[in-house]
């Protein structure tokens, strides 16, 4: 859709003598993957949000044909040179949204270690290396822990203080943490930058706050990473040191990606936590209307954050050109607005 963006269906054929109608044509198709959200450009409406598989939504109806000769025959007028015309089908300018399907964010600063702790957890494959946004692109996995137990994780590349001013990556990456149901917050207890983790963890909850205020609403769950860098004696005296700083008190997990210490526990707790959820949206039908609704709110919040860091980012490109600092063949650029390829990996 990057490079076709018109799509016309088929015009339907004109009506002929002896009582014949024009066929119909036929539909136009697109196939979207699972997640997208179709939204009318002009006036901002949801027209469909595709969750499952299979789904579909009319964007825009065909026309239909007029009336001809014979349906104004009487006994009167036995050959009446009357007709309508038809009516034109429907024209709409649509954006195409896609955000990634997970019940578990992870979200932390660059080189936390949340590429390392989901392949840790499951089979995905995201590339690890020792220098910060190595992750430029979301990652899904599916985290299985039990037979016939499992739920899918996302890991979106890192935020850093001042996102929601357009610093790193800014935070267009944020939006696909809107589908997950609870938020896993990775934290470094040792930077390699020297940095202060309580600071780094309270800054990522800022922009986190300052991006969607519904987004961070979302259950938190705490994971101190990289213990295993902290010396035996002190280990649990400075991850102490860090919750106190957070003034935290949700939960808490203690592990080492890399070495795959500390993530059982982790994973049995989340799964714990999504069953309960989809148990109780299934036998409360308040609670699922009160999920719903939250979800909606969040949808759009996330939506329309998004849309104004995309008119942000392409101003900041337009001036950068009048001042000079950009070649005229950086135009095109503007134009991406910072949508990526998925990694599905089970």
């Amino acid at each position: 859709f990057r490079y076709t963006r018109r799509f016309r269906a088929e015009r339907a054929k004109n009506g002929r003598g002896a009582n014949c109608a024009g066929r119909g044509g036929e539909d136009t198709v697109l196939k979207v993957p699972v997640g997208t959200t179709i939204v009318d450009t002009d006036s901002g409406d949801i027209i469909g949000d595709l969750v499952e598989s299979g789904q579909r939504v009319l964007v825009a109806a065909g026309g239909d044909g007029g009336l001809g000769n014979t349906h104004f025959k009487s006994s009167t007028n036995r050959s009446p040179r009357k007709c309508t015309h038809g009516f034109k089908g429907e024209f709409r300018e649509i954006r195409l949204e896609l955000k990634v399907l997970a019940d578990v964010g992870l979200l932390g600063m660059p080189n936390a270690g949340k590429s390392t702790f989901i392949r840790a957890v499951s089979a995905a494959k995201p590339k690890v290396a020792d220098y910060p946004f190595t992750t430029m692109v979301p990652n899904l996995g599916v985290v299985d822990a039990d037979s016939h137990r499992s739920f899918v994780m996302a890991d979106i590349p890192g935020v850093i203080e001042g996102a929601s001013e357009g610093a790193g990556l800014g935070i267009r990456f944020l939006k696909h943490l809107a589908r997950t149901r609870i938020l896993l917050h990775i934290v470094d207890v040792q930077p390699i930058d020297g940095s202060d983790p309580a600071y780094n963890a309270k800054a990522i909850l800022g922009e986190l706050e300052k991006f969607s205020p519904t987004l961070s609403k979302l259950p938190i769950v705490l994971v101190l990473n990289k213990v295993d860098q902290l010396a035996d004696d002190t280990r649990d005296e400075w991850c102490q040191h860090i919750l106190d700083e957070m003034q935290w008190d949700g939960p808490v997990f203690k592990t080492s990606g890399l070495m795959s210490e500390g993530t059982k526990p982790v994973v049995y707790y989340l799964m714990d936590q999504i069953e309960q959820q989809r148990e109780r949206e299934l036998e409360d039908p308040d609670y699922a209307a009160e999920v719903k609704a939250f979800r909606e709110q969040l949808e759009a919040e996330t939506r329309e954050q998004t849309i104004a860091a995309k008119e942000a980012y392409r101003e900041m490109r337009r001036q950068q050109r009048l001042a000079g600092l950009l070649a005229d063949d950086d135009e095109d650029d503007d134009e991406d607005d910072g949508e990526m390829e998925v990694f599905y990996v089970r």
